[in-house]
């Protein structure tokens, strides 16, 4: 199982990522668990300066942007490397 979490105040954008990001999951037949971190500190210690942000198991996909389904299934199946933040 993936563990994703979004990061961001829980406006429209973040949001939308969080259903965006649970449609790559069904798209790849990846079961994963998903959690959206309001919390600033806890945003801040990843590093995110611009939200919505994407954790894939610990690591930041992406951020200030909502990536298409399909890029998020690609990281889902193949990891992420930390330079697609």
């Amino acid at each position: 199982m993936k563990h994703i979490e979004v990061l961001g105040s829980g406006c429209a954008n973040c949001l939308k990522l969080e259903l965006v990001a649970a449609e790559a999951a069904s798209q790849a037949g990846i079961e994963v668990d998903i959690r959206h971190v309001t919390d600033d500190r806890q945003i801040l210690s990843y590093g995110v300066m611009s939200t919505p942000g994407l954790v894939i198991d610990g690591v930041v996909a992406s951020t200030g942007r909502i990536p298409s389904a399909s890029e998020i299934a690609a990281w889902l199946a193949n990891g992420v490397a930390p330079s697609h933040a």
